[in-house]
């Protein structure tokens, strides 16, 4: 069993930065493939970035060249830099580990971008 647990959302302002993180534990942290989703209000639920366990990523198109999701596998850290942020980037983020057997989600932080 994985726990996931997201910090170092809130408010900012439009073109400004936030970058949250996730902490695993209970599990084999590198056997994972690290994702951070969201969902706006009244819509579906989005992956945002994905870094595989050898490290390669994947972006949203929408995030491409603001965005840079990282890992630490020593410290069971994962990472969403947020730059360049606009009002449609507002969202609950959520972390989420996945292998080929099982899938975890935290329990989400809200990013509001607003002015």
């Amino acid at each position: 069993q994985v726990q996931l647990v997201e910090s170092g959302g809130g408010l900012v302002q439009p073109g400004g930065s936030l970058r949250l993180s996730c902490a695993a534990s209970g599990g084999i942290f590198r056997a994972y493939d690290m994702g951070w989703y969201r969902q706006a209000p009244g819509k579906q639920r989005e992956l945002v970035a994905v870094i595989f366990g050898g490290g390669s990523t994947n972006y949203v198109d929408s995030v491409k060249g603001r965005f840079t999701i990282s890992r630490d596998n020593a410290k069971n850290l994962v990472y969403l830099q947020m730059n360049s942020l606009k009002p449609e980037d507002t969202a609950v983020y959520y972390c989420n580990a996945r292998n080929r057997f099982e899938m975890y989600w935290g329990q989400g932080t809200q990013v509001t971008v607003s002015s």
